[in-house]
């Protein structure tokens, strides 16, 4: 959609732009329900036994949702403002980064797999993710800003993937937050 979206617009499809973007506001309820609707079924065999490692997993998915949401909210409430618009809505990718790049590691760069992280024996590929997106919103904002002489999405982008990174490899030691895991699975 996104691809679609930005084709239309440099194609002068704008009413098109505009009917797909509606479409959106269907589509980002359905892919927050089904993603959160999956970490349950996930982390649903997990229940009376809350290790750290399911709370980080439920914290990464689950964060990540949040951090995506708050993107797109950011796009919509800037749709009458193109550049920025534009800007959020590529932003939105970001979050979702670490499957894609935790497939590749196992599939593609096992050698990085000991160079991690580990928590509980298990390797935290994320981080790897996390920094690609990090390093790349960083180059984004340095090249808006020299470019466009523009500081005020992907510097704010990057501040809400930070302390989404910060949280995920935070939160699970945090007590409420095994709480709220065990409500959740219950």
């Amino acid at each position: 959609m996104l691809v679609a979206q930005s084709y239309l617009v440099r194609n002068g499809l704008k009413q098109t732009h505009r009917l797909v973007g509606k479409v959106s506001y269907a589509l980002v309820p359905f892919i927050v329900l089904s993603t959160v609707n999956l970490v349950h079924f996930r982390m649903k065999p997990a229940a009376g036994q809350m290790s750290n490692v399911t709370m980080y997993f439920m914290a990464l998915m689950l964060n990540a949702v949040v951090v995506f949401v708050v993107l797109y909210a950011l796009a919509m409430v800037n749709r009458r403002r193109p550049a920025i618009h534009a800007r959020y809505m590529v932003c939105t990718a970001f979050p979702l980064f670490t499957p894609v790049t935790d497939r590749l590691i196992f599939n593609y760069f096992p050698s990085l797999v000991s160079a991690v992280p580990v928590l509980d024996g298990n390797p935290l590929v994320q981080v790897v993710g996390f920094l690609l997106a990090d390093l790349l919103l960083a180059a984004l904002a340095i090249w808006d800003l020299r470019v466009n002489k523009r500081k005020d999405v992907f510097p704010i982008a990057l501040g809400l993937m930070g302390a989404y990174h910060v949280s995920v490899l935070t939160v699970y030691r945090i007590p409420a937050w095994k709480g709220f895991c065990e409500w959740f699975v219950g």
